[in-house]
């Protein structure tokens, strides 16, 4: 159906439903750029289907690339690839979205493209030097009916990731089986998704931040609402880096990562603020803190989070602290991004029935 046209739009009972294919000129690799044209406008309250490309198919060509990626790999130059590595889709502008409002993105869907992602085991992973300093790729298939993940199969990798988008023709590698008889539960999810910030030029994708980036929390899935505090007029949203499953903490380096096609609706509110990416699901509020170092990442998110407590739910300071010290949770969302990452989460379920 969508064959032959990047952005489509349709009709739908609350707002429009548009369509975006990742397609060469549809998506920009390794960075958020507030001077990027849009490659899709919608209004608030519209819905957006769109493809988000994992940046790692290259790790098995055969299994995690069709034609349309191939595409992508082979059209955008290497020396396009900067200055971070994930291949985003966007940039989305919203009518009537201006800096200072905050972007509301209900996801709504996360499918898997292909059945297989990778998993590898980086020079950047938390623990290379003790693991030989070596780079390991680990293959994964999908099983749809139990939506769990089986590795297929291994192989060791002599250079390390510095081009991103490296494609290894495993066909001729030493491939090793791994992890037999392990199933992993799929949880399908965006690791970098977010607006553009206000500066000039392009922004890396690694590093999360408050434009959102790369979070890498599993939690950012189906079922979810991260609200994005607004930089530039019209957000100019992109999203990248899926994954099919990932831990805290993402210690490897990567997750198991594979292109999903993400639904989402997408909103402007003007009646709240907030400072950082803020996530809802079902059944908690969840902040999140960032910084080189993770004590200060830890402080960030405490802050946010008694901030949150206070303006949106109208506690003192002290019953906010109290309620922070006895029923939220703090952890480590990710450790390989130079910018690391801890969560907070509260449970909604202590809360008053009116939340």
């Amino acid at each position: 159906m969508l064959d032959h046209v990047f952005a489509r739009t349709a009709k739908s009972v609350n707002g429009e439903l548009h369509y975006l294919r990742a397609m060469p000129k549809t998506v920009h690799w390794g960075y958020f750029d507030a001077g990027l044209a849009p490659a899709l406008r919608v209004k608030s309250g519209d819905f957006v289907w769109a493809e988000a490309i994992t940046h790692h198919a290259g790790d098995a060509p055969d299994l995690l690339m069709d034609d349309a990626i191939t595409r992508i790999f082979t059209e955008i130059p290497e020396s396009d690839r900067n200055p971070g590595v994930h291949i985003m889709t966007g940039p989305i502008y919203v009518e009537d979205a201006k800096p200072g409002d905050m972007l509301e993105v209900r996801y709504l869907q996360m499918t898997p493209r292909m059945r297989y992602g990778s998993n590898l085991a980086a020079h950047w992973g938390y623990l290379y030097k003790e693991m030989g300093e070596k780079e390991r790729v680990t293959i994964y298939k999908i099983d749809d009916t139990s939506q769990t993940a089986e590795a297929l199969y291994a192989y060791d990798v002599a250079e390390k990731y510095l081009t991103p988008g490296r494609i290894t023709h495993c066909p001729a590698c030493d491939r090793q089986p791994a992890l037999k008889g392990f199933r992993i539960p799929c949880r399908p999810h965006l690791g970098t998704a977010g607006v553009a910030t206000n500066v000039t030029g392009r922004i890396s994708s690694v590093p999360p931040g408050a434009h959102g980036g790369n979070i890498d929390n599993w939690r950012i899935g189906a079922g979810s609402t991260m609200y994005y505090p607004v930089q530039v007029e019209g957000g100019l949203f992109s999203v990248g880096d899926p994954h099919i499953s990932q831990g805290d903490g993402e210690l490897s380096g990567t997750a198991i990562e594979a292109s999903l096609n993400v639904m989402f609706q997408i909103s402007v509110h003007k009646d709240f603020e907030f400072p950082s990416p803020l996530l809802e699901t079902p059944n908690y509020w969840i902040v999140h803190g960032f910084d080189e170092d993770l004590n200060v990442a830890m402080r960030h998110a405490s802050v946010d989070m008694l901030r949150f407590l206070t303006e949106q739910h109208k506690l003192s300071k002290d019953d906010a602290y109290s309620l922070m010290s006895i029923a939220s949770d703090f952890a480590v969302t990710q450790v390989v991004d130079g910018r690391q990452g801890v969560h907070v989460k509260i449970p909604r379920r202590p809360f008053p029935a009116c939340d």
